[in-house]
């Protein structure tokens, strides 16, 4: 997961320009799926962001009837809440390593393992196709931004979410200020998440043919109990390594700044996410 309303850089933010990335696939040496623990620092992340997400798919009418792609699908909490709560008739959740998400009986969620990348992946059609925390960390992303919307059926919805960082660059915490950005530089360098493009998500919308565009964002505060405190908490030491080698923190700097995430003087805004939707026009 990235954010940066600019390109994350060294120290306190500064510009650089994108590097190649040092690995393939979406860091697995960073995040590795069999890791004990990734499955819950995944879920931290699903507890701040599902309630918002939930919300933008039943504004959108998502309900029985529909057949439903899940891209990216991680550990299955959209997945599963749209084949238990909502009763939609199909799922898909495609992911790389789709080990997190439980097929259910008769068919109504299924997983598939694939490469969203990967151009000869032909899934269907799907009234709902929802992808989030996925695009940012892909180099042609506008490319399947395009093939996403071409798995969207006549009269369906497609909605894409990634990361937005616009409050920690003004962070008065020096510590937490310069782990985020040294976060997503090694993200940057590591894996070439890029974030600087998605604030353009209802335009690529726009010229992908959508109709009915629209765009939000949410910044979810950091509190000391708050889900999204956490899931920054065990992706900075899962990533600690990264962190230090990277050559952007003093000494110490990164142990201030998780004890500044458990400190009763946190306050700041996390970086948040921005969700944008459009329909297919009907046949």
């Amino acid at each position: 997961m990235d954010g940066s309303s600019a390109a994350p850089g060294a120290r306190d933010g500064g510009a650089r320009p994108a590097p190649t990335p040092t690995h393939g696939g979406y860091g697995e040496d960073l995040f590795d799926p069999g890791h004990s623990g990734e499955d819950e620092r995944i879920d931290y992340g699903a507890l701040a962001y599902d309630e918002v997400s939930r919300a933008r798919l039943r504004a959108l009418g998502v309900g029985p009837g529909w057949r439903c792609l899940d891209v990216g699908a991680g550990t299955g909490t959209i997945s599963r809440w749209l084949a238990d709560e909502v009763g939609v008739d199909e799922v898909l959740a495609v992911d790389r390593d789709p080990r997190f998400v439980q097929a259910r009986p008769g068919g109504r969620l299924r997983t598939m393992t694939a490469d969203i990348t990967d151009p000869s992946l032909e899934p269907g059609r799907f009234d709902l196709v929802h992808c989030r925390f996925v695009l940012m960390h892909l180099p042609q992303h506008a490319q399947v931004l395009a093939r996403l919307a071409e798995w969207v059926a006549p009269g369906g919805w497609l909605v894409v979410g990634d990361a937005l960082d616009l409050a920690t660059a003004d962070s008065p915490h020096a510590a937490y200020r310069r782990t985020m950005a040294a976060m997503w530089q090694a993200l940057r360098a590591r894996i070439g998440t890029d974030v600087t493009w998605v604030t353009r998500y209802p335009r690529l919308l726009h010229d992908l043919g959508l109709a009915e565009v629209g765009a939000e964002v949410l910044l979810p505060p950091l509190t000391v109990d708050a889900p999204i405190t956490a899931f920054w908490k065990t992706t900075w030491l899962s990533m600690r390594e990264a962190l230090l080698a990277g050559g952007d923190l003093e000494p110490g700097e990164l142990e201030q700044a998780l004890d500044y995430l458990a400190s009763p003087a946190l306050a700041d805004l996390s970086p948040g996410m921005i969700t944008a939707w459009g329909r297919r026009h009907q046949a």
